[in-house]
C-alpha cells in the first residue's frame, strides 16, 4: 500500500510510481517542480476530483480568479492554508 510518506519520499525520483491514478501523478509532477505537466494532466478533465488539483496548480499559480473558477467546479471551499498544506492534503484525499 502506497503511504504518504511513501508518495512524498517518491518525489526525488526521475520517473513517478507505476499505477498513479492520474491525480497523483498531477501532483507528484507538481512536487517535482513541473507546474506545465501536472497542469497538462488534469486540464482536459472535468470531474470534481480534477477540478480540485485544478484548483490548487492555479492557486500556486497566483490565479485566484481561476483557482475559485476550479475550487467552484469542484464543490470544495478555496484553501486557506499553504499550499504545502493543500498538497499535503490532496495526496491524502487521493491516496485513500
Amino acid at each position: 500500500m502506497l503511504t504518504f510518506e511513501k508518495f512524498s519520499s517518491s518525489t526525488a525520483l526521475a520517473v513517478p510510481p507505476m499505477d498513479l491514478s492520474i491525480w497523483l501523478e498531477s501532483l507528484w509532477w507538481d512536487k517535482k517542480g513541473d507546474w506545465q505537466k501536472a497542469h497538462d494532466l488534469i486540464d482536459h478533465l472535468q470531474d470534481a476530483k480534477s477540478a480540485h488539483v485544478h484548483a490548487y496548480l492555479h492557486r500556486k499559480e497566483k490565479d485566484l480568479w481561476n483557482a475559485r473558477y476550479w475550487y467552484n467546479r469542484a464543490k470544495k471551499q478555496e484553501f486557506k492554508g499553504s499550499l504545502d498544506d493543500e498538497w499535503e492534503e490532496l495526496v491524502k484525499i487521493h491516496l485513500f
